[in-house]
């Protein structure tokens, strides 16, 4: 290099950052093969996997579920109890955006999976570039839903909770009761007290809540099961088990059967 000559300096290339991994649950009553998964997933790097979770079958994998954010779940057919098939029935009702990947040893579901939404449909055993690709059109189908949740208006309901005005989205509502000359509102997280009637609430929402009780309106895409309960005092009656909250809520005869068509239509 000569006395004058101007030295440019070397520009390391421009580092994007890199995606989150995504948050998964594996749904599937044998050990090993969540076992595989679990490894596979390990070498996973565009997009990469976490895996947050395990179920050995539906009932379990509903829990994790309520109780944690996933944003995929990799999802056997053939389980105890809940099988694949209806989890996914169920899934697909839920608001929040989740992606479905079947992974299984029988081919003979995969039509029945693609019209429950599912993303995508592996065969046992499963290749690790295969499993790549699932990642790949989950990662997608997560982008799009949650960009069609954030250009769709937000439903919400304006709560005045000590002297300020809070806004409550719709879909975080559990249940509505009727408490004396208010209305409690619970979500999964917190309870609020707001003005108004439960048939005013039913009557403007009949899409999102179904009424259980003369005090109570239940959230649709809540709803787990209708049990029978006992409170102890040798009454005995039917109860409906919510997501995300652990009381359950009375279901009075009149309402039984709005509240198992209700169920119904969720799964």
């Amino acid at each position: 290099m000569t006395k004058n000559a101007i030295e440019t300096p070397t520009l390391a290339p421009e580092r994007r950052p890199a995606a989150p991994a995504l948050r998964t649950l594996v749904v599937d009553d044998e050990q090993l093969a969540r076992s595989r998964l679990r490894t596979l997933l390990a070498d996973c790097r565009s997009p990469a996997a976490l895996v947050s979770g395990e179920a050995e079958h539906g009932a379990e994998a509903l829990r994790l579920l309520d109780s944690q954010p996933f944003d995929l779940v990799l999802l056997d057919v053939h389980m105890p109890g809940i099988d694949g098939v209806e989890l996914a029935r169920v899934l697909r009702g839920r608001a929040d955006p989740l992606a479905v990947v079947f992974v299984t040893a029988h081919a003979n579901h995969a039509v029945t999976a693609f019209e429950l939404d599912a993303v995508d449909y592996l065969t046992k055993p499963v290749r690790a570039e295969r499993l790549q690709q699932a990642l790949a059109k989950a990662e997608r189908h997560l982008k799009e839903r949650r960009a069609e949740q954030a250009d769709a208006p937000v439903e919400s309901l304006l709560i005045q909770d000590r002297g300020r005005a809070e806004r409550i989205p719709l879909t975080e509502v559990v249940y509505f009761k009727s408490e004396l000359k208010y209305i409690t509102v619970r979500t999964a997280t917190r309870t609020l007290i707001m003005d108004g009637t439960l048939g005013e609430l039913e009557e403007r929402y009949p899409d999102r809540f179904v009424r259980a009780h003369r005090n109570a309106l239940v959230a649709r895409s809540a709803i787990r099961s209708l049990d029978r309960y006992d409170d102890g005092e040798d009454v005995e009656g039917w109860a409906v088990k919510l997501a995300g909250v652990p009381e359950v809520i009375v279901v009075s005869r009149r309402m039984l059967t709005a509240v198992r068509e209700a169920l119904k239509a969720a799964s």
